[in-house]
């Protein structure tokens, strides 16, 4: 069958039912210590969804707790098996619904999302398109910034993969900060400070300090870095003070950027409404999968604001290159470590874009072999 015909196929019948739905989990050490500004960890958990509909699957995952796959085993496999893998608007509110007494923020979202995102790629299997041709492509490649920079790095590791990225032609770099506010020892500063004297005067330097400080420190912080001119400030306060990202996005000259917590387009509303960021950041693997980034993308350019992808780089590649309004996506380190480690398929950022490829689906698949050793569901 040529693929012409396996799209008139399956574009001929709306009763592609899915039949299958499983889930694993799989913790990967880091490969040194990690913290930012609130927490520590040494390890990552990636859940993983396989979703089959005859000959075919798709493949979807998020960063959650292992029991994210007992949720999706448990309550929303029930909702998508039977269904028809064409109808995504359908199968995704069936799946919303399910959640309704387990509760969607959060790990259910977490669940949902990975889900959502087997199943986008199924569809586009089926229908043997590339995603990002199935969403409608604004774009064949997408901007990166790496992403990394922990609290726990010495100044040779924070140089070195500072280096690593603008060798790769990557022109914006985030590090952590806000780790050492009260303590006076100005550690933070001394790191931004040092990130730009490693990555030049044309690199964009970014912050994130994961919601570290309260509204006055985090202005008072980054008015004495004037002169590492930090471009852009990641959740210089939690994301659930929408007052205090207003104050510090009004009082300092970085761009203010939250949203990763986002688990469903109302909590974009919440954020756009309160005029709380310059740039909204939202993440395929909490907010609800291909499904509810895009609604949470379309929120935000009715706004008139950015939308950057947060974290899962080659996840969220098909979805960003779909929409005008990107600013970037997040070329974290911990998740290309994983992806390298245990996806086939996946592609370099190389001069600062991920380029989208011709294979059907999100073009990645799982290498169970090379798995197995880290799995732990």
């Amino acid at each position: 069958m040529t693929g012409d015909e396996g799209r008139a196929r399956a574009l001929g019948t709306c009763d592609v039912p899915v039949q299958r739905v499983s889930a694993s989990a799989y913790t990967v050490p880091t490969d040194s210590p990690e913290a930012d500004g609130t927490i520590a960890w040494d390890s990552t958990t990636l859940v993983l969804v396989e979703a089959g509909a005859g000959d075919r699957f798709g493949i979807g995952w998020t960063y959650a707790p292992a029991a994210a796959a007992d949720l999706v085993e448990e309550v929303l496999a029930g909702a998508v098996v039977g269904h028809s893998a064409l109808d995504m608007p359908a199968v995704h509110e069936q799946m919303r619904r399910r959640l309704r007494n387990a509760g969607l923020p959060g790990l259910g979202a977490e669940a949902l999302s990975a889900v959502d995102v087997a199943l986008w790629d199924l569809k586009a299997r089926l229908l043997e398109l590339p995603l990002h041709r199935l969403l409608g492509a604004f774009r064949d490649a997408v901007p990166v910034y790496g992403s990394g920079g922990f609290t726990t790095y010495t100044e040779r590791q924070q140089a070195e993969q500072l280096e690593g990225w603008v060798t790769q032609g990557i022109p914006r770099v985030k590090i952590k900060v806000g780790e050492d506010w009260g303590r006076r020892t100005d550690r933070d500063t001394a790191r931004v400070r040092a990130a730009r004297a490693v990555v030049g005067p044309s690199v964009e330097l970014y912050v994130d300090a994961n919601g570290a400080y309260t509204p006055k420190q985090a202005v008072r912080w980054l008015r004495g870095l004037a002169d590492a001119d930090v471009r852009w400030f990641e959740e210089p306060v939690s994301s659930d003070d929408l007052a205090g990202l207003r104050r510090v996005r009004d009082e300092v000259e970085a761009d203010v950027a939250a949203g990763e917590y986002v688990y469903e387009p109302e909590g974009a509303v919440r954020l756009l409404g309160a005029d709380a960021v310059d740039c909204l950041q939202a993440d395929a693997t909490r907010c609800g999968g291909i499904t509810g980034w895009l609604r949470v993308a379309a929120l935000a350019d009715a706004a008139h604001v950015d939308v950057s992808a947060h974290c899962a780089p080659h996840l969220h590649a098909s979805v960003a290159a779909a929409v005008p309004r990107l600013r970037h996506l997040e070329w974290f380190h911990d998740h290309v470590r994983i992806a390298d480690l245990l996806l086939d398929g996946v592609a370099p950022a190389t001069g600062g874009l991920l380029r989208l490829g011709d294979a059907p689906g999100h073009g990645m698949s799982w290498r169970t072999a090379d798995a197995d050793a880290y799995r732990v569901r």
